[in-house]
């Protein structure tokens, strides 16, 4: 049993639009379907749980859900506080029988079935995987001066994408872990480092964004249009 778990709680306050960034029609498409899509269409998701900001429920079932039939998403949760509240809220509402699950950004639209097979595939061989790109860029690392004070082996960098696939018990164990020890992640993975456990990297792709910004949706487009 293979459950995804969607986050879609977030208000989108850095968009500075009067809509939530996740039902921004991107090549006439809102970019939470794009997303949902992709796992809906999935022959190894069994099932989908969608984590959605309580005020837009009833819009989101409607207008996305109901909308675009998909038929993999068997709940609606309302989020937490945190993304980190919101996702374990959802890991709390998946089938009793779940044995893998992934974790992926509402806001993340152009992720590939092909990506989503390799994580959960990853997941099943070492316990948990992470979606992520290397990094293109030099990094520097400064002190609270700004002056550099080293120059990082870019070979050694990745930028972390969702998914990210877990067993089941590891990342909910993890969760309550961090609960207890009132322990704010930047990412799901970090919860499961905290529990003596490394990820496994599995390459993603630079169209893999998130939309956060305005000039987010310029990239999406961009990406829409080369396809």
């Amino acid at each position: 049993m293979v459950s995804a778990i969607i986050t879609a709680a977030g208000k989108g306050t850095r968009m500075n639009i009067n809509i939530n960034k996740l039902y921004i029609e991107i090549g006439g498409i809102p970019v939470l379907a794009r997303a949902l899509k992709a796992f809906d269409d999935c022959c190894l998701v069994n099932e989908i749980i969608l984590v959605a900001n309580e005020d837009d429920i009833f819009y989101c079932k409607q207008n996305i859900i109901d909308f675009y039939a998909f038929q993999k998403v068997k709940k609606i949760v309302a989020g937490g506080h945190t993304r980190q509240g919101s996702v374990f809220r959802g890991l709390n509402e998946v089938d009793p029988g779940c044995r893998i699950v992934l974790i992926h950004d509402g806001a993340r639209p152009f992720i590939s079935g092909s990506i989503i097979r390799k994580s959960i595939e990853a997941a099943e061989e070492f316990g948990a995987a992470c979606v992520a790109v290397p990094v293109k860029d030099t990094v520097k690392k400064s002190g609270s001066d700004n002056f550099i004070l080293e120059t990082l082996d870019r070979k050694e960098l990745w930028l972390a994408q969702t998914p990210q696939a877990f067993k089941y018990d590891l990342i909910l164990n993890a969760h309550k872990k961090a609960l207890e020890d009132n322990f704010e992640g930047t990412d799901d993975t970090v919860l499961v480092e905290r529990m003596g456990v490394s990820p496994k990297l599995v390459m993603g792709s630079y169209d893999n964004i998130k939309i956060t910004t305005q000039e987010d949706l310029v990239i999406a487009q961009a990406i829409i249009d080369k396809a």
